[in-house]
């Protein structure tokens, strides 16, 4: 089943609870939270306090993006704070394996990411501890950017990988994903949608949420 994962990135802070809830009630199951640096990324967001927040006020999972330079030192802060899954980015972790291996420690599913330039070869050597993979659709750092259409290459040569070694890790894919691209990107071979301002843009993310699934199950339909 293909989930939705609307991003807090680009949702109204200052009504973050109620939009929350109202996307759990419309059946959402899991929430995207991108943190960023300043370093990394050119950009600041969130950092523990918020996780904590919304682990008191939902039951969604919470998929925490670490878009940071050392997410060896803040993962298990962020995971403390009720993270039930983490992504790091394969271009900050020198050593994947081990970093990886201390999230799943922790109680975490551990996720991988790409950026749109890195190769999906470069995690040859992980796809068989890892939980899922994350391909980044736009360079990471600032919600709202367009799709880059060959990043969905990418999630082909990915999921022909799984197949090939008979893996069942999910496909994530994050940026510039809309109502009129998700079901290609869904008929490529992914399997978790993250979307942000297509979800908290105009003004009523449940009903954004539900069209957004609508399309990504019927894609999945016809892509199986």
């Amino acid at each position: 089943m293909t989930e939705i994962l609307p991003s807090i990135l680009s949702a109204d802070f200052a009504h973050l609870g109620e939009q929350v809830a109202a996307l759990e009630q419309a059946g959402c199951r899991m929430l995207h939270v991108d943190v960023m640096d300043g370093h990394f990324v050119p950009n600041l967001t969130v950092g523990p306090p918020v996780v904590a927040s919304l682990r008191k006020a939902t039951r969604l999972k919470l998929d925490v993006h670490l878009m940071i330079t050392d997410p060896d030192r803040y993962a298990p802060l962020f995971i403390e704070a009720g993270a039930d899954q983490v992504l790091v980015h394969q271009e900050t972790c020198p050593h994947l394996d081990r970093t990886i291996r201390m999230i799943q420690g922790l109680g975490a599913r551990a996720g991988v990411v790409l950026n749109p330039a890195t190769p999906v070869a470069t995690l040859d050597e992980v796809l068989e501890i890892v939980d899922y993979v994350l391909i980044m659709s736009v360079n990471p750092g600032f919600g709202g950017q367009k799709f880059i259409p060959y990043t969905l290459n990418k999630v082909r040569g990915l999921a022909q990988k799984r197949r090939e070694k008979g893996l069942g890790f999910p496909i994530e894919i994050d940026g510039g994903v809309t109502p009129d691209n998700i079901s290609e990107i869904v008929k490529a071979g992914v399997d978790w949608v993250v979307a942000g301002s297509a979800i908290f843009g105009g003004g009523n993310p449940a009903a954004a949420f539900a069209e957004m699934r609508q399309h990504a199950q019927a894609a999945a339909a016809v892509h199986v």
